[in-house]
């Protein structure tokens, strides 16, 4: 990690809705010595977000603002060059965050975002991870609710399970909360680029390495009722299961042969038949760049909820864990998911980046490889649970 940084960690979109919010939780937790500024392009908005973070913090009032624009590569190599850890909650991402990805490559620095398109993330494989891993960059994608209770929650449940077995592991979301703009954008985007979603993952399974010793899968994936919840579970493809597969990639205490399933549950069986026709009604739309446009305008990306319906909103995934003769159940919850524990997940990753003791690694890195227990940590202190509900033999 440089030393030589004016700024420890830069949050670029502090002006949009999720950005605020991030900026908020840094105002109020990040320790006095942390050295934080803001960045983007309109400075009037960057001083109204200031002078909100002085009312919550007055040291606040100093924080120095950055000139950074997705289309002026000079300010992004500037912003990346100046501090240790950028922050972006500047989306959709295939349209407006490969600049930022490429500036802290090239400078060495260590970048956050909340992506949930899995385009992205392999297309910022193939094009910078090489120069991130020799600059020591460490990239990390979809560290929000996409993916941070899903990736840490496998991991927190691998850890708890015997070693160098083959360990199986599926988890279980619920949610109660409406879906933020930022999802609607992400999704309504991947739809539109279902050939170039494709193409990136087959380019980037052809030239990544995987382990030659270790096994890494999928469990079964067919919905089935789960007693214990009460509820039916249906296979979720999302960008998730695999940033899961990747740490256990990455890292060895996965075991010799680690299978991962991911779910969402539902109580009802038509609501199971309602998203499937609300989600074939999104992809249609998506085909169609009229109807694709009047749908965005719809639900801008910089919107979101009061802080009233966001304190009815909360979240869980279950875990169940099997390998070694032991059946382990352990469980991530939280609040509203989409926004203020999304704000939270974020701001805790980069002060662990920025601050913390972690394993060396470089390139474009999942939150378990590159942070693990540290932001287990962090999250614990913060108000997310990781909690054991199960332990027993098989």
């Amino acid at each position: 990690m440089p030393a030589d940084r004016t700024h420890d960690i830069v949050l670029f979109g502090a002006t949009g809705f999720t950005g605020a919010l991030t900026a908020e939780y840094l105002a109020r937790n990040a320790p006095a010595n942390c050295r934080l500024a803001l960045a983007g392009r309109n400075r009037a908005k960057l001083e109204q977000v200031r002078g909100q973070l002085a009312k919550i913090n007055p040291a606040c009032a100093e924080l120095p603002l950055l000139h950074a624009d997705v289309a002026d590569a000079d300010s992004l190599r500037t912003l990346a060059e100046s501090t240790r850890v950028v922050i972006t909650t500047v989306g959709p991402y295939m349209r407006y965050g490969e600049p930022l990805v490429a500036a802290c490559a090239e400078a060495g620095t260590d970048y956050l975002d909340l992506t949930g398109e899995s385009e992205f993330v392999d297309r910022m494989y193939l094009r910078h991870h090489d120069r991130a891993t020799f600059t020591g960059a460490r990239l990390v994608h979809a560290a929000g609710f996409d993916s941070i209770p899903h990736d840490l929650g496998a991991y927190f449940t691998v850890r708890q399970l015997p070693k160098e077995v083959p360990l199986r592991v599926e988890g279980v979301v619920r949610v109660n909360t409406r879906p933020s703009s930022g999802t609607l954008h992400t999704l309504v985007t991947a739809f539109s680029r279902t050939w170039q979603t494709l193409s990136a993952a087959r380019e980037r399974r052809r030239v990544e390495g995987r382990p030659t010793d270790r096994k890494v899968g999928s469990t079964p994936l067919r919905p089935r009722r789960v007693r214990t919840l009460g509820a039916w579970a249906v296979p979720l493809p999302a960008v998730d299961p695999m940033i899961v597969q990747r740490s256990a990639r990455a890292l060895p205490e996965y075991g010799p042969d680690f299978r991962y399933g991911h779910f969402f549950a539902t109580r009802h069986l038509p609501v199971i038949a309602g998203l499937a026709g609300t989600a074939a009604g999104l992809f249609a739309l998506a085909q169609i760049p009229p109807a694709r446009r009047w749908l965005l305008a719809r639900f801008p990306a910089g919107d979101g909820p009061s802080e009233e319906r966001r304190a009815k909103s909360w979240f869980s995934v279950r875990f169940v864990g099997l390998g070694g003769g032991r059946r382990v159940v352990t469980e991530v919850s939280g609040g509203d998911p989409g926004y203020d524990e999304t704000a939270k997940m974020l701001g805790e990753s980069a002060l662990c980046l920025a601050l913390d003791e972690l394993p060396a690694t470089a390139g474009q890195v999942t939150t378990a490889a590159a942070m693990g227990q540290s932001l287990i940590d962090r999250l614990q202190h913060a108000g997310i649970p990781f909690d054991v509900l199960e332990d027993r033999a098989v």
